[in-house]
């Protein structure tokens, strides 16, 4: 029996289209060509601020795709379409601070056996077995910024720490975090959500590495493990 796959939801459009100007821009950031150098340069600048803050920004990032519904689906209604893009370009600036300089993807997918959302970045940082108060306690005030600018502006600090370890993050599944985030009740989602990554992906034993921690706790603050699906 076939089944008919369901309408794509709005977060999933944000990750989707956050992944795909990612892909373009990192793979061409790696092969040293020059639009995507300059690209990266223009957006690492508007890290931590608004959308409409740098009109040098303004059109850089390509959200035309939102207003192109897949086929079976709704169109998105102003104020998504206003969420969608904030949460494109936070995390489109984002990684752009965290790619500077660095030699391989700083974007990287999430995957099952090797998480890379927030949490799991966070602990990435710390020494196996142990929790580093300062840095979990960065991860909680971003869990508890009041509005979007201010946590893009808080995680803008983790961000610089991760560059310097060389951590990498998925940054399409934080995109679709920050769309959740500015809907009713989407902070806690994804708060839930950064615990539950810190909580269940391993440590770092070294760059590159990771290890499984028997007995780990989720930062509480952040959040509990309980995510469910919010627009």
């Amino acid at each position: 029996m076939t089944t008919t796959p369901g309408p794509v939801r709005p977060r999933a459009q944000v990750t989707g289209l956050a992944a795909r100007h990612l892909a373009r821009l990192q793979r061409g950031y790696l092969a040293d060509r020059s639009r995507e150098v300059a690209d990266l340069a223009r957006l690492r600048r508007g890290a931590g601020r608004e959308v409409g803050e740098l009109p040098d920004l303004w059109g850089l990032i390509d959200t035309a795709p939102l207003h192109q519904p897949p086929a079976g689906t709704r169109p998105l209604t102003e104020g998504e379409l206003v969420r969608a893009e904030d949460a494109l370009h936070a995390a489109l600036t984002l990684w752009a601070l965290h790619q500077q300089s660095r030699p391989t993807g700083m974007h990287q997918a999430d995957r099952p056996d090797n998480g890379r959302g927030l949490g799991a970045a966070v602990r990435r940082m710390m020494t196996l077995g142990e929790i580093d108060e300062p840095l979990r306690k960065r991860l909680v005030r971003a869990g508890t910024a009041p509005d979007l600018t201010a946590l893009a502006q808080r995680l803008r600090d983790i961000v610089l720490l991760l560059r310097r370890d060389g951590i990498a993050l998925d940054y399409a599944l934080l995109a679709g975090q920050l769309y959740t985030w500015q809907h009713p009740g989407g902070p806690d989602t994804v708060r839930r959500e950064w615990g539950r990554s810190f909580h269940t992906r391993p440590d770092r034993t070294s760059p590159g590495d990771t290890a499984t921690t028997p007995g780990d706790t989720a930062p509480t603050a952040v959040g509990d493990t309980r995510a469910p699906d919010t627009e």
